[in-house]
């Protein structure tokens, strides 16, 4: 319980903090506000994702469902985490290109990622037998995890884009202010640690909703 109320306090002084503290950067002045949920929320798709892939791989070797409870709900969360990345991206660009949908590549990229796992959560929905919809679930989700980072970071840098430099730009500098680099990387940690939290209640929601279908 202790570590939730810290979590709780570590996001919301971190979300305190780049509202008073971390300065405006030029250009994107108030949209700048944006940048500490909308990449906070698109690396933790890619963390989610691969958090699928992995126990996705995990399941065709040791063929225990509890890898499938993970992968399935990994996949879950990442689809929501991806839907809040989108909608964090299109509000910024609303702001700065006047349109919320652009079809610039970085949007495009992370359209087709929505499809992806999108398809996921149907082909789940659509197999009965806990055993054949692990194994076929599983199959797909190594494919779509290989196609993933693909998406997200090659085909955007195959373009140009009007989309900003990510925090560490290509040249692997940080051009940033120190105060929104630390509210930036505060954010990062405080999502990642969130989701882990999500994915077990998660889980254990998962496998107390088999037994009772075990025991009914």
């Amino acid at each position: 319980m202790l570590w939730r109320i810290l979590l709780f306090i570590w996001i919301s002084a971190a979300m305190i903090a780049a509202f008073t503290w971390a300065p405006l950067v030029p250009v994107l002045e108030q949209t700048t506000r944006i940048v500490y949920f909308h990449v906070p929320a698109a690396w933790v798709t890619m963390v989610a994702l691969g958090w699928s892939m992995l126990h996705s791989i995990l399941y065709l070797w040791k063929r225990d469902l509890k890898h499938d409870d993970q992968a399935a709900a990994a996949a879950e969360l990442g689809l929501l985490f991806c839907i809040v990345a989108t909608i964090s991206g299109a509000m910024w660009a609303k702001a700065m290109w006047g349109a919320y949908w652009n079809w610039d590549p970085r949007e495009t990229s992370i359209f087709f990622v929505l499809l992806l796992y999108s398809a996921y959560l149907s082909l789940r929905g659509s197999i009965e037998g806990d055993e054949k919809r692990a194994r076929l679930s599983a199959i797909y989700s190594i494919l779509a995890g290989v196609a993933a980072p693909f998406l997200i970071y090659v085909v955007p840098r195959m373009y140009d884009t009007l989309h900003p430099d990510p925090i560490i730009n290509t040249r692997g500098k940080v051009d940033m202010d120190s105060a929104i680099v630390i509210c930036f990387m505060a954010m990062l940690v405080g999502f990642t640690f969130l989701f882990f939290w999500m994915q077990s209640l998660k889980v254990r929601a998962t496998r107390l909703e088999r037994l009772r279908q075990i025991h009914v």
